[in-house]
């Protein structure tokens, strides 16, 4: 999903949560400065609304939930506030306040690419979400090929790096004993003519 810079000046973090409770629209929140974002393209919300159903479907009987692109996430208190296409908490969610809209202890993170976010995702946000004692697997899926990259925690400044490029792969996500299948992530999902994939 695109960003785009809303304010110029500075805001606190308090300044930020009181405009966005009372905006139509969400904006993230990065060291002082809103950023807009943008709608998202037909393979973007269908990526999102596949992975959500492929692990909500396997976590029925573990104490974890999912949830959507709605819930924002801090990263930091002071860094980051962003809105994850999908998080995934297990045991008790715990809360930025008493709003109950800012979680703070998710176990997975997943982020769909895109052409205007994808160096931002790889890089400064997931330095900021390595912030999170919480997290242990952060999963960069691409919407124009088949691949996902999974990086998994082994230290607190360690961190894996599997990719799975084929519709016919699987990928292992430990912390919530989820096996995921590519084909099902990219159904329905049509590539450009160039990837010479289809579906």
């Amino acid at each position: 999903m695109a960003v785009a810079q809303l304010r110029q000046r500075r805001f606190t973090v308090e300044e930020y949560l009181a405009l966005e409770r009372a905006a139509d629209f969400k904006s993230e929140y990065f060291n002082g400065i809103i950023y807009a974002m943008a709608g998202s393209s037909p393979e973007h919300s269908a990526i999102t609304t596949n992975i959500t159903g492929v692990i909500y479907g396997q976590l029925a009987d573990k104490p974890c939930q999912t949830y959507s692109n709605d819930m924002k996430v801090r990263a930091s208190p002071e860094g980051l506030f962003a809105y994850p296409d999908l998080s995934v908490v297990c045991g008790a969610p715990q809360f930025h306040d008493e709003k109950r809209d800012v979680l703070i202890n998710p176990v997975v993170i997943v982020e769909v690419l895109s052409d205007s976010t994808e160096a931002y995702d790889r890089g400064k946000k997931f330095i900021q979400y390595r912030h999170l004692d919480s997290l242990q697997d952060y999963l960069l899926i691409a919407q124009d090929e088949a691949c996902i990259e999974h990086y998994s925690r082994q230290s607190a400044d360690t961190w894996l790096l599997t990719t799975a490029r084929r519709l016919d792969a699987t990928l292992y996500v430990a912390s919530i004993d989820c096996t995921l299948a590519l084909a099902g992530i990219y159904r329905n999902v049509t590539f450009d003519a160039q990837t010479g994939q289809q579906i």
